[in-house]
């Protein structure tokens, strides 16, 4: 009977070993943290009242942190990402963008878009622009979403969720998730039906549209169906024309149709591509300046604002919503 026993203990232990599910792949590390303007290089001066934390994303096999996150909080609210600064060749957790970017238009968004109106934007910027410009947005929650993963994590996607929400808070409602997943199938459709879309969402209040050049990789990944895009980054080296022949020749190669450019840093280039001869051309790719369009030709929505990778949209008022 002992053995039986022991065996059955043995049996179990096991069995709760491969059932058990492992823990996200890496962890938030906090560095440092204080008011804004203890971190000169965020540029936060004008918001006295934020609290910054810096993280740095650790992994357990490796000795250096493959991101760096800077996050704020201000009095009891959940906290914001501010910044995330990716140290592999490719996004990991999120993609890199310009905090610098974000202050200024969020400053230009304060000083002209009135108080009543609302800003629909994605989850991820909606949250900066609430905080930084004291404006209502459609999306108040971390969402999370697209999960931006290396395919060897994929097997741990469950445990990544559950840990970046308990690191982040502010978990959407099935109400806002719904209301984020018709915002991306606005983005991804045609110019015509994506602004009706924004204009229901937005309801009767005035109303602007947010995006930026990062979008059309998260929208990628959310909406592979509609848009089929890639990206590569590109050294700088100073000659201008030798780096846009670099471009050209690898979206010529690859069988792409157009390409947009964000700045990483002042080394490195990152060239975002669509191919849309199959699904036609999707709102977000008309909002942004690709090689073969430009936003300002848009007449479905109104450019007001750009800085950067950023562009800010009024939407008209229903009546004069059009393709």
């Amino acid at each position: 009977m002992l053995l039986v026993t022991g065996g059955l203990f043995v049996l179990g232990w096991f069995a709760y070993l491969w059932l058990k599910p492992e823990p996200a792949p890496y962890r938030y590390q906090l560095v440092e943290e204080g008011e804004g303007g203890r971190f000169a290089n965020l540029g936060l001066e004008r918001w006295p009242g934020l609290k910054i934390g810096k993280y740095e994303v650790r992994v357990e096999s490796v000795d250096k942190p493959i991101a760096v996150v800077y996050r704020a909080t201000r009095d009891d609210a959940p906290p914001v990402m501010l910044e995330w600064e990716n140290r592999l060749s490719e996004p990991v957790g999120s993609v890199d963008r310009d905090l610098s970017g974000m202050t200024t238009v969020a400053t230009e968004i304060a000083k002209h878009v009135p108080k009543d109106a609302i800003v629909l934007a994605w989850w991820d910027t909606s949250r900066q622009v609430r905080l930084l410009s004291d404006r209502d947005t459609l999306f108040t929650s971390h969402h999370g979403q697209p999960m931006i993963v290396p395919s060897y994590w994929r097997g741990r996607v469950e445990a990544i969720e559950k840990y970046e929400h308990e690191f982040w808070g502010a978990t959407p409602s099935a109400e806002e998730s719904r209301e984020f997943e018709r915002f991306a199938d606005a983005l991804a459709t045609d110019v015509s039906k994506g602004v009706a879309i924004l204009r229901d969402l937005a309801g009767p209040r005035e109303a602007y549209v947010m995006v930026h050049i990062t979008d059309i990789y998260k929208l990628g990944l959310m909406r592979p169906e509609r848009l089929d895009m890639a990206f590569k980054d590109f050294p700088l080296s100073g000659n201008v024309h030798g780096l846009a022949a670099q471009v050209k020749a690898w979206m010529k190669n690859n069988d792409y149709d157009s390409y947009t450019l964000q700045s990483l840093s002042e080394k490195v280039v990152r060239a975002y591509f669509i191919r849309e001869r199959n699904n036609g051309k999707t709102l977000l790719s008309q909002m942004l300046p690709f090689m073969d369009r430009t936003p300002l030709e848009l007449q479905a929505l109104q450019p007001i604002y750009n800085h950067g990778g950023y562009w800010v949209y009024k939407i008209p008022p229903e009546q004069q919503s059009g393709g």
